[in-house]
């Protein structure tokens, strides 16, 4: 399926340049640009002079309801000269419902792109994810400071170790990974079946994507005292990979989200960009 829907999260106080990258990729796609404009509320105070306290809070509130106003139009403006297909949508929020409001939004969506400044952005960084991979169940692009992401990558590094995280990830990216010159099918240590079918690790999935047209070449390699992750990156740099592919590991408790040691590493130390999906 290709990406037809991209949704933009931003913050109220955040430069646009998220959204730039956002614009290009819509571009590059001829897809729809879906914004979503977050303003985190002001929690209400609960001092012992709460209720001297109380105008004040509501003073706070209402400007910035009003600047989330004027950053609506602010975006329709520049949105405006983009010459795609876009829409614009804003909520003032408690911190608590960042998530599933992101979640609703995204459920309407084929990919959520996350910005240098957005994943900078510690009050809205993980809810974004979150709300995108569980709540909405779609993939997340993440782009570093600096990088420049493409629908069309040449050469795509594919994190494989046959979990469940990992196929669902390789699915979602066969946009991504049909065009590509190279895609190299990334195992870290691997290890044959128990019942000793496997001959070759990483073979199923390479004739899985040959079936669908993709030219895929398997790389099974040993960590060496490294963590996957830095096995993973130090990969991505050698074969000059545009983007890593890679499952979202981890599990949710009641709201709150405990993500596996190499989805960590990715999200906190992202060289290049990273296409993540569960």
């Amino acid at each position: 399926m290709a990406i037809k829907t991209v949704l933009s999260v931003i913050g109220l106080d955040h430069p646009n340049s998220d959204l730039d990258l956002a614009i290009e990729l819509c571009r590059e796609a001829e897809a729809h640009l879906a914004v979503l404009i977050l303003a985190i509320a002001v929690p209400p105070p609960t001092a012992e002079y709460a209720a001297v306290l109380n105008a004040a809070w509501l003073e706070e509130r209402q400007e910035d309801i009003e600047r989330l106003h004027e950053r609506v139009k602010e975006v329709n403006t520049l949105l405006a000269s983009a010459e795609i297909s876009v829409d614009v949508e804003a909520e003032y929020i408690d911190r608590a419902w960042i998530d599933e409001t992101v979640g609703r939004r995204a459920r309407c969506a084929d990919l959520t792109v996350a910005g240098p400044v957005l994943t900078a952005d510690e009050d809205l960084k993980m809810p974004v994810v979150k709300g995108s991979l569980y709540e909405a169940q779609i993939p997340v692009l993440l782009i570093p400071e600096g990088k420049r992401a493409s629908f069309r990558p040449k050469r795509v590094l594919l994190a494989w170790d046959g979990g469940l995280e990992a196929s669902r990830a390789t699915r979602e990216a066969l946009p991504l990974l049909v065009g590509a010159e190279e895609v190299h099918i990334t195992m870290v240590d691997p290890r044959g079946t128990e019942d000793g079918l496997a001959l070759e690790p990483g073979a199923d999935i390479a004739a899985y994507l040959a079936r669908h047209g993709v030219k895929a070449t398997v790389d099974r390699l040993p960590s060496g005292g490294q963590s996957v992750a830095d096995t993973l990156r130090t990969h991505a740099i050698d074969m000059a990979a545009d983007i890593i592919v890679i499952g979202a590991y981890g599990h949710s408790r009641l709201r709150d989200l405990i993500f596996g040691g190499v989805t960590r590493s990715m999200m906190a130390d992202a060289d290049l960009p990273v296409f993540m999906a569960r």
